[in-house]
């Protein structure tokens, strides 16, 4: 018997692993955030599964359900929305399963900030602009930021910043960043990005809130940074034609000649 956390992505359906996709359809019991994971992915799970929507539950009747499911020998797909290594409550879960000595595995997921970047058409590292990125959000009811980690402390490296769970706290974020990124910083606010319902905001730190008006929903994530929307920036060095690669030597005396390992 093992619990598998899956990474069930940003929403849309079919942004999940092959790998799984698969553990969901061979799991006889799936519990899944129901707040944020699309109910279309319970369509893998094998005929008679228990599906169990943990929204409602405690860290305690969670474990509850997990437990019934070791005692009985079956395998538990544990669905959490993005990818389980930011911001998923996965390591209480897996404190909780190493004491009780019950096997788990992990199963990435596409992040939300990867998927608001597609869905911006953008890369957020730009040569000359930024190579950086920032995951980060502020503080929340459920878990304070530590003294050292605030956004003035990141805006201040000029990196691109994916900011978290804060679209209640705009005015506060546009406040900490401006005086670093100047007020003609392009931002970009992506509502539930990969759902039907989707929804994209370009502004500048300056007109951000103009923009958004009362449109503040908590499935948000706010961009920012000279990155987002650039056109004025360098060519990587990683395709130019006189570049000496591994796998494209150049020149008379190349760094990794023809036949080389």
């Amino acid at each position: 018997m093992t619990v598998h956390f899956i990474g069930a992505g940003p929403g849309a359906a079919d942004l999940i692993t092959l790998r799984g996709r698969d553990l969901i359809a061979a799991s006889p019991v799936c519990l899944y955030a129901g707040s944020l994971v699309p109910e279309a992915l319970l369509s893998h799970c094998p005929p008679g599964a228990r599906i169990v929507n943990t929204a409602p539950l405690s860290l305690d009747q969670i474990m509850e359900e997990i437990a019934a499911a070791h005692a009985a020998g079956h395998d538990v797909a544990r669905l959490h929305s993005g990818d389980l290594s930011v911001w998923s409550a996965m390591g209480e879960q897996l404190r909780r399963l190493r004491d009780l000595g019950i096997p788990y595995d992990v199963t990435p997921g596409v992040p939300s900030f990867a998927a608001a970047a597609a869905a911006l058409g953008a890369e957020l590292t730009l040569p000359g602009i930024a190579q950086s990125v920032v995951l980060t959000r502020t503080s929340g009811r459920a878990t304070a930021m530590a003294e050292t980690e605030n956004l003035s402390a990141f805006a201040a490296t000029g990196a691109t910043l994916a900011i978290h769970l804060s679209i209640h706290v705009l005015e506060k974020v546009v406040d900490d960043l401006r005086p670093h990124y100047g007020g003609d910083c392009p931002v970009a606010i992506v509502w539930r990005a990969t759902w039907p319902d989707q929804r994209i905001i370009r502004a500048t730190l300056d007109t951000l809130q103009t923009a958004v008006g009362a449109e503040m929903e908590r499935t948000a994530l706010i961009l920012v940074g000279r990155a987002i929307g650039a056109e004025d920036f360098n060519e990587s060095r990683l395709y130019a034609g006189d570049y000496d690669r591994r796998y494209r030597p150049v020149g008379t005396a190349p760094r990794f000649p023809a036949g080389t390992e």
